[in-house]
């Protein structure tokens, strides 16, 4: 199908949801289309304020979402949120259903919710996100949130997506302990402790307090721990107003292009390995060099990682001689 990618990117620019929607969906198939489309749009993107939420099955991060994208509206920025699903084991679509959970946004012009399946990619995040979120840039969103499955590695992979990660958690739970010991608490700029009417919320609170305090270093960024109870929006004004000084923070101290940096290279990477994936697999089923030394494995004359260097040998040589 011939896209007629100057007016997709005219709808885009001015806020058409439908041609928002129709540009995610190009971008999670892949291809020339959706990398030529990013190409037209690159321009158009950088001034988001990209919020990450992470954090253990149940804690209530959706709801938490709900509650931010409130307090976000009042100020008359407009949002758009990503939510990162388990993908389906049958259609590899998304299986969590956003709009169920966040219904009463679903009419308001100044809202976007879309999610996205992760495809088992590692941390959770599917590639496309990267250019799902520049979709939602070059779209005029002030701010994006990007909300992780929260299992796995995903909370290092929303750390090098977000410019502020909040990590959420509950009390009773174990996960202060959990988020100490894995040393998750790195990685994250705001801490929430979700359910905060639940018994052992201010315990919980303090144990995280004194270890970040055990570890800050002046002139660093000290990350607020915050209790809320999302469903009554107890807490998302505190978060809201913490996101932002946080942002302001990364600006003043000229860290916000370092961390964007940082995230660009880790997106490179991943492009990279995912293309010289495709080029080897190609490589490894009609190279005859390939299937020589398959054999030669299989005889044990050779190990695997004697093989997997000379292939990856062969296919440098084969790269450069097409250029």
């Amino acid at each position: 199908m011939t896209l007629d990618f100057d007016l997709l990117l005219s709808e885009i620019r001015a806020g058409h949801h439908r041609s928002i929607a129709k540009a995610i969906s190009l971008v999670e198939k892949g291809g020339g289309n959706a990398e030529g489309l990013i190409k037209l749009l690159f321009t158009f993107t950088g001034e988001a304020h990209l919020i990450g939420i992470t954090g253990a099955p149940g804690v209530g991060k959706s709801t938490l979402v709900d509650a931010l994208i409130k307090q976000i509206r009042k100020q008359g920025l407009k949002v758009a949120v990503l939510a990162m699903d388990p993908s389906s084991p049958f259609s590899g679509g998304a299986i969590l259903g956003d709009r169920i959970r966040m219904q009463e946004h679903t009419l308001d012009k100044g809202v976007f919710i879309r999610s996205m399946a992760n495809r088992g990619h590692t941390g959770g995040l599917a590639l496309a996100t990267y250019d799902a979120i520049r979709v939602l840039e070059a779209s005029g969103f002030d701010v994006v949130i990007i909300e992780t499955v929260g299992v796995g590695q995903s909370e290092l992979a929303i750390a090098q997506t977000a410019d502020t990660t909040i990590l959420v958690l509950m009390p009773a739970a174990g996960d202060d302990v959990q988020a100490i010991k894995s040393g998750i608490m790195e990685i994250a700029d705001i801490l929430v402790i979700n359910k905060a009417d639940l018994p052992g919320a201010n315990k919980t609170k303090a144990d995280i307090v004194s270890n970040l305090e055990l570890v800050h270093q002046e002139g660093q960024w000290q990350p607020p721990v915050i209790l809320a109870v999302a469903p009554q929006g107890e807490g998302s004004e505190e978060i809201w107003q913490a996101a932002k000084q946080h942002k302001e923070f990364l600006v003043e101290k000229n860290l916000l292009q370092e961390r964007r940096k940082a995230k660009i290279k880790a997106e490179i990477s991943e492009i990279v390995a995912v293309k010289a994936r495709a080029r080897f697999l190609d490589r490894i089923d009609d190279s005859p060099e390939s299937q020589r030394l398959l054999t030669r494995v299989l005889a044990r004359e050779l190990d695997t990682h004697s093989a997997a260097n000379n292939l990856i040998s062969d296919l440098l040589r084969a790269s450069s001689g097409t250029n």
